[in-house]
């Protein structure tokens, strides 16, 4: 696409906000499921839309990766839009049916108008700015992560949607402010041309740093154990976090109730918990972790992410029937949870080469729609049998059992890659990685 389509970059800006506030709003799902499960849903039920909608959207983005630059951005993002406005217009036209429209409504075809649009943003993003690529990766994962704030609060306190208009209703409301946003984010998602550059005061200085590990082809990466490693790590990570995410409504419905306090209280408290609180603090976790990460190494900020989240989790039931309890348990879980898309492409990177991170990285993600999967399912069965707090210390044994994947992931080299690997030698490379430098520590 030629400058021209785009006269100002900081444009492409507000595209990115308004593209990303939709998106982000994937999280706010357990808005609706208190009015599912007074039209007879099980909590079950509710949390198969969940994880449908995850996998749906995983699957669809590691393809759509690949057409990007052949479709082009500003098509694939009308694309995306319009799949996600439809499914959830038919999700609220066919809610009454039951089960089945919103499932395939909010579920597949709204999970696949996500990941359509996702790698929009900020792959025109970084084109654009490559000179400030931190800043509008933050501005992406930021406002990405604030999309729980919008819908949850749309549909609550600050639109009062499903009030005023109930919960079919409320989804074509959605499905049309998706198509809406969406459509006018994507007037300037277009690429510069090959001629465009930035200012060139405006550029960092280059380092040789960044050209200091191997780059693996996505088949080498599958042959060395570091993949499998950081994938279960990943699965483990993102699905303790997406089930706590499944359950941030009902839970705290019915722990506050059983603390004394009256239905609508506890039903705004549990909004704001899970809109501002965990809202914002999964968006700034994105940006904080990322820091954490340069600083101490990706793979030390991992360990240090997820015994935190697991200490979280295992104490959640304790904090859920307190309202101020409740908002700093809520606002943890979002921060760790933002922190695995800032500190997972990242840990990719090292181990795996700069240059393939994006190929490589597509793979690894699917370890979130596996967690997003399996997760909130258990969760909606442990749900329906009374368990959420079983439900919650699951998750934070995830996330330790996580950790200790982590704790063994070793820089690979690609003369190894074709070697057999037996256990002795796997536990020897560990051994000489302990004592090799850091190299996440010295190539942040």
């Amino acid at each position: 696409m030629s400058q021209e389509k785009v006269n100002n970059r900081w444009f492409v800006v507000l595209g990115a906000i308004l593209i990303q506030l939709c998106l982000g709003t994937i999280y706010s799902w357990s808005i609706f499921t208190p009015n599912l499960l007074a039209t007879g849903w099980s909590k079950l039920d509710t949390q198969i839309i969940f994880a449908v909608t995850l996998a749906s959207f995983t699957i669809v983005l590691f393809f759509s990766n690949r057409r990007l630059l052949i479709i082009g951005p500003h098509r694939m993002a009308r694309i995306g839009g319009s799949t996600l406005g439809l499914g959830y217009f038919l999700a609220g036209l066919l809610q009454g049916f039951g089960f089945w429209p919103v499932l395939i409504g909010v579920g597949i075809i709204g999970g696949a108008g996500l990941g359509i649009t996702y790698c929009v943003p900020i792959s025109v993003g970084m084109r654009w700015f490559p000179d400030h690529k931190n800043f509008i990766t933050g501005i992406a994962v930021l406002f990405f992560g604030m999309g729980v704030l919008v819908g949850v609060e749309m549909a609550g306190d600050w639109g009062g949607l499903l009030h005023r208009w109930g919960l079919a209703n409320t989804l074509i409301i959605y499905g049309l402010a998706f198509f809406l946003l969406i459509y006018s984010g994507s007037t300037w998602m277009h690429m510069p041309s090959n001629l465009w550059s930035p200012p060139v005061d405006s550029m960092p200085p280059s380092s040789p740093l960044d050209m200091k590990n191997e780059d693996f082809s996505i088949i080498e990466m599958l042959h060395t154990p570091q993949f499998y490693l950081i994938f279960l790590t990943f699965t483990l990570s993102a699905g303790a976090g997406l089930l706590a995410i499944g359950l941030m409504q009902l839970y705290p419905l019915e722990a506050l109730q059983r603390s004394g306090y009256g239905a609508a209280q506890a039903s705004t408290i549990a909004a704001t918990a899970q809109a501002v609180f965990f809202g914002l603090a999964n968006g700034f976790g994105r940006i904080v972790w990322r820091i954490i990460g340069d600083w101490l190494g990706r793979k030390r900020a991992i360990l240090l992410m997820m015994i935190t989240q697991g200490a979280v989790l295992f104490s959640f039931p304790s904090m859920v029937g307190n309202e101020n309890a409740l908002y700093l348990g809520t606002a943890l879980i979002g921060f760790n949870f933002g922190g695995n898309f800032a500190l997972f492409p990242a840990l990719t990177a090292d181990e795996f080469g700069k240059n393939s991170v994006s190929q490589n990285y597509s793979l690894i993600f699917f370890a979130f729609g596996v967690g997003g999967l399996l997760f909130p399912i258990l969760g909606g069965i442990l749900g329906d049998m009374g368990l959420f707090s079983f439900a919650f210390t699951l998750g934070g044994l995830s996330c330790i059992l996580g950790a200790g994947c982590c704790a063994i992931i070793f820089p690979p080299h690609l003369e190894d890659v074709h070697k057999p690997l037996s256990v002795h030698g796997f536990l020897q490379q560990i051994h000489i990685a302990d004592h090799a430098t850091d190299l996440e520590k010295n190539n942040p």
